[in-house]
């Protein structure tokens, strides 16, 4: 499928014959909802049951008169993804949208040959997983352990690759399109060495995505067990987080109550105080790893053409990265301190 012949089959013309008649092959959506989503939907992200389907309709139409070789998938399932991380805003939902293909074109070390496979010795070291419960809210909890990585195995790219395909399956689920995630993130142990690798362009590139490039909506962020020099690791991050989204990290120390505010013991492992057994990577690990064909048909239909013009792109390559080579000088000597 190109983004070119799918956008010339479906831009509308006076008299042409409906979407559904042009491309009888595209998946009819069906929405998995609860009545309750549903109604969370309406009340949180302007979603209107009755206008859904024109609402994609006018995101595609979009997406074929302004940008018609972005080699997009444009079902409605696909798009209606980004409809709800941006409130069904179209302009931002497009922008988005195009973010979303340029992060996959501008940073080629994480990106290219992206499938589970691939990362399946960062899968291995428990390094990401996904609790098996959702909390009360209906969220899943991503929970992220650094301390699992040894930079000599392979570089801190592979963890993000691991990370993005995480997201990419917990995204095609509607609930979680509509109740977000929350991030669980355990620094014990993260040395300063460690923490070196984690420089201004890529905390810019990581940020980029996770704000601007990818349709998911993080709910909070939950840090415990950070050591001193993770004061000079946030203030690498905290200069390209919006306000909205830095007011959601919640840093809790190594106080276990603090974090059953946030994430109740029921749905924690019993490494953070909870009542839901050991952590067990393995259950998310097979899913993920059975996911292997689903990600190489998608991924291979999601690339981003050559000619994109450069006010397009969400970064802007070498003047980014010369200016967060400067900034990584600048940096250094605040991790230092606070180690």
């Amino acid at each position: 499928m190109s983004g070119e012949s799918d956008c010339t089959r479906t831009s509308p013309s006076a008299g042409s014959p409906s979407d559904n008649e042009l491309l009888p092959d595209r998946p009819k959506y069906v929405c998995t909802l609860s009545p309750e989503l549903v109604t969370k939907a309406r009340e949180e992200l302007q979603e209107k049951p009755e206008w859904r389907l024109r609402d994609v309709q006018a995101l595609r139409d979009m997406v074929c008169k302004d940008y018609p070789s972005l080699g997009t998938c444009l079902d409605d399932a696909f798009l209606l993804r980004f409809l709800r991380a941006r409130k069904f805003d179209y302009d931002r939902a497009l922008q988005l949208l195009v973010n979303y293909h340029t992060c996959r074109r501008t940073w080629p070390e994480v990106f290219s040959n992206l499938k589970p496979s691939a990362i399946k010795p960062v899968l291995e070291s428990g390094f990401v997983t996904v609790l098996p419960h959702r909390d009360p809210q209906g969220r899943h909890v991503v929970c992220i352990r650094p301390d699992r990585w040894t930079p000599s195995n392979y570089p801190i790219t592979e963890n993000i690759r691991a990370i993005y395909l995480t997201l990419e399956k917990l995204i095609q689920s509607e609930e979680t399109q509509v109740n977000g995630i929350v991030i669980l993130a355990d620094y014990k142990g993260v040395s300063l060495s460690k923490a070196s690798h984690f420089g201004p362009f890529v905390a810019k590139k990581v940020i980029g995505i996770l704000q601007d490039g990818f349709p998911i909506r993080i709910k909070a962020v939950n840090i415990i067990n950070e050591p001193r020099i993770f004061k000079g690791i946030f203030a690498i991050i905290k200069p390209f987080l919006k306000e909205k989204i830095a007011n959601r990290f919640f840093l809790h120390g190594c106080d276990l109550n603090s974090l059953h505010q946030n994430i109740p013991p029921v749905i924690l492992p019993e490494e953070y105080g909870g009542t839901a057994g050991k952590l067990d990577i393995s259950a998310w690990n097979e899913l993920l790893l059975a996911s292997e064909e689903d990600f190489v048909h998608d991924f291979s239909e999601l690339v981003l053409p050559c000619d994109s013009s450069p006010h397009d792109l969400l970064v802007s390559g070498d003047a980014d990265e010369k200016q967060c080579d400067d900034s990584l000088r600048g940096m250094k000597p605040q991790l230092y301190y606070c180690y």
